[in-house]
């Protein structure tokens, strides 16, 4: 049955680290990147980040060899794949870049169980550096939320999902801190699947009359997988039940010619 949206953060979520970090601690820039840290927002200092290890002599290459190697609990893959098997339109949505998410997923061979990536552009300019842009240009058209970085808010992301998918059942599960904003914004018929002792999930509970959705932590990919699919199946379940209610209701409605109830169906043999 496929009427399940399931979004996932990408950083320490499918994979188990931040991906931004892992590039630059892997490439030897990490002192220059905790230098300009605090004179720049983290987009745009990641854009400056390969700028530098291109002048340093760094190729694409040597960057997705590195995002190819990034650390990933075993039980990951399956979990989206079976996931994606059960009929569920899967989505990303993260602040890392659509470089490094596609490079990884390709990679772990699941990009296609993927309907769409909501993330910040990337794309490699014709001297070989990688470029990365921010998903709103926040200096032209802010998007105006206080919960949010400036370069993307998740919550107006899911919003436009569920604008788009009407009454699809959704499962949010992310860990940081642009992860609340999208938890509030989902319904009750919703779960959201905080990753334990990781700042989403502290806001959740300190906060946790806004959030309208069933919230139910994780620590490891063990988890996500197990509670994943179980609430999928919980879905299924119940949204098969709500069919067999309304197929039933429909053919025992009284016959408005005749006032009668209609014969049965014929039983196949």
């Amino acid at each position: 049955m496929a009427g399940i949206v399931v979004v996932f953060d990408f950083d320490k979520t499918i994979i188990d680290v931040d991906s931004d970090n892992w590039v630059v601690d892997e490439l030897g820039a990490t002192d220059l990147f905790n230098q300009l840290l605090p004179t720049m927002p983290w987009n745009s200092l990641m854009d400056r980040m390969m700028k530098e290890l291109h002048t340093q002599g760094k190729t694409i290459q040597d960057i997705e060899e590195v995002l190819k190697r990034v650390p990933i609990h075993p039980r990951i893959v399956p979990a989206i794949k079976s996931a994606h098997a059960l009929g569920c339109d899967l989505r990303v949505i993260s602040d890392a870049n659509v470089f490094f998410i596609e490079t990884i997923l390709k990679h772990l061979g699941i990009r296609d169980c993927f309907s769409e990536i909501n993330t910040n552009p990337g794309y490699v300019d014709g001297e070989g550096r990688l470029r990365i842009l921010p998903y709103v240009d926040f200096q032209k058209s802010p998007h105006g939320c206080n919960l949010c970085p400036p370069n993307m808010c998740k919550g107006m992301i899911v919003e436009r999902i569920q604008a788009k998918e009407g009454k699809k059942r959704m499962i949010y599960l992310g860990d940081g801190i642009g992860d609340f904003c999208p938890s509030l914004k989902l319904r009750e018929a919703d779960f959201v699947m905080p990753r334990k002792d990781f700042p989403a999930w502290n806001l959740i509970n300190k906060n946790r009359t806004l959030v309208k959705a069933g919230v139910h932590e994780w620590t490891n990919g063990k988890e996500l997988e197990h509670i994943l699919l179980q609430w999928i199946n919980t879905i299924n379940i119940e949204e098969s039940q709500l069919l067999s209610m309304e197929y039933c209701k429909f053919q025992t409605k009284p016959n408005a010619d005749h006032g009668a109830l209609p014969r049965p169906l014929p039983v196949p043999y």
